[in-house]
């Protein structure tokens, strides 16, 4: 019988020993989220009742202030249009002709510009203005990437490079500019699950049935899933808020926004599942779309500079290519004005799909955006001594951050619609 001498061991837990499998311990963590969750479910109920509307749907249709933003979405088809023929004319002239320009700015300018004056005059229902407003912003973005890229290639023949043009049609694909100025090229750009133009996409061989029907689903359960828990665990938490938010100890405060934050987190991440997953991969199916990076691994991000970098795929492009590259490249600036102005625009853009549809200009969202820049250096200093400190406190400012600008928003609304009536 040989006795096997005993060698020198780490335990497992110590970080000397090599030993990286914990998926016992992460399937623990399951369980508990789920029984933590399940029991959360079980005690709202008991304490609110059952305050989900299930025929939301039908009192949508019979709410006529409902329906003002459908006849705004529609509208967007004249700006579009409008931008397509100034296209089109500039094509067929020899110079530039200013003028024409000018329109064009204007006519971008109109599309952001249109939504306010029309929703503060019809005062349509906030989540149908949102909706209106989204895809006016989606849309000015799509159309300054067209013009852009559309103004490039009339550089190019205008300085007549037709190799270099006769090699992106062999490369590329078919369609050469101005071939690409019509309608269906365009209708087909604005439906495309991306901000960046170009007049060959990438594209897949055919649609796969499996595929959407997947897609659908996912769409059709996790929709459904953020309004039940909007209506039964975050409106019961809004609701406390009577009063304005310094009248309350720092104790009432911390608690509402600590109770806020768990559902409105989870609603965040059911969000981008269900539009960067689900819906942009089922345009992408139906358009037999081919280029399909809508996002990136942002939730193993550093700080938060990594993480604005992988979060939106076709946004980031979009501000690299149409706003940091032409300030850097062009206009001569430092690569950290490029991206402090970029920041800039992004938080006016997250500000405008806030207080538009709420109808009340507030700093709220553009300065929860603008301080992540301190906080983006705060981070990835923790980040330069452990990178996983980096990323729980990417984890922290992203679970916090929100629910402080909504209590201020619902604050606003409430001082809005109540207070001042009674005064």
């Amino acid at each position: 019988m040989t006795i096997e001498s005993i060698t020198e061991r780490p335990s497992l837990l110590s970080a000397s020993s090599g030993y990286e499998n914990y998926r016992g311990f992460l399937n623990l963590l399951y369980v508990i989220l789920g029984i933590g969750s399940f029991h959360l479910v079980i005690e709202n109920i008991l304490k609110y009742g059952l305050l989900v509307e299930f025929d939301w749907p039908l009192r949508f249709l019979k709410d006529p202030t409902n329906w003002p933003s459908v006849f705004l979405i529609l509208l967007i088809n004249l700006f579009i249009l409008f931008q397509l023929c100034l296209e089109i004319k500039l094509s067929k002239i020899l110079s530039f002709i200013k003028p024409l320009i000018l329109f064009q700015i204007l006519n971008l300018s109109l599309i952001l510009i249109f939504p306010v004056i029309y929703i503060h005059h019809r005062q349509p229902n906030p989540a149908g203005a949102f909706i209106a407003v989204c895809l006016y912003s989606i849309v000015f973005l799509k159309l300054v990437s067209y013009t852009h890229i559309n103004y490039q290639c009339r550089i190019d023949l205008f300085k007549k490079k037709q190799d270099q043009i006769n090699s992106i049609i062999i490369s590329e694909g078919l369609i050469i500019y101005p071939n690409n100025l019509t309608i269906k090229n365009l209708y087909y750009f604005l439906f495309a699950p991306t901000l960046c133009y170009e007049l060959n996409f990438p594209r897949s061989p055919c649609i796969r049935k499996s595929f959407l029907c997947r897609r659908f689903g996912e769409i059709l359960v996790i929709c459904s899933l953020q309004y039940c828990l909007s209506q039964q665990w975050i409106l019961p938490i809004l609701r406390t808020l009577d009063r304005p938010l310094n009248h309350y100890t720092i104790l009432e405060n911390t608690e509402r926004l600590l109770r806020l934050s768990l559902p409105n987190h989870l609603i965040w991440l059911l969000l981008f599942y269900v539009y960067f997953h689900s819906t942009l991969n089922l345009l992408a199916e139906l358009l037999c779309f081919g280029d399909r990076l809508f996002y990136r691994d942002w939730w193993n991000a550093t700080d938060l500079y990594e993480f604005w970098n992988r979060w939106n795929t076709s946004v980031h492009d979009f501000c690299k290519r149409h706003i940091y590259n032409p300030l850097v490249s062009h206009f001569g600036l430092n690569k950290t004005l490029g991206s402090l102005v970029v920041f800039i625009i992004s938080a006016f853009f997250h500000e405008y799909l806030i207080s538009v549809p709420l109808r009340m200009i507030r700093p709220w969202s553009f300065l929860a955006m603008i301080l992540q820049v301190p906080m983006g250096l705060a981070v990835r200093h923790v980040k330069g001594e452990n990178k996983t400190y980096g990323n729980v406190a990417v984890w922290i400012s992203l679970i916090l951050i929100q629910p402080i600008a909504i209590l201020l928003y619902i604050q606003d609304l409430f001082y809005r619609d109540f207070v001042q009536h009674e005064i």
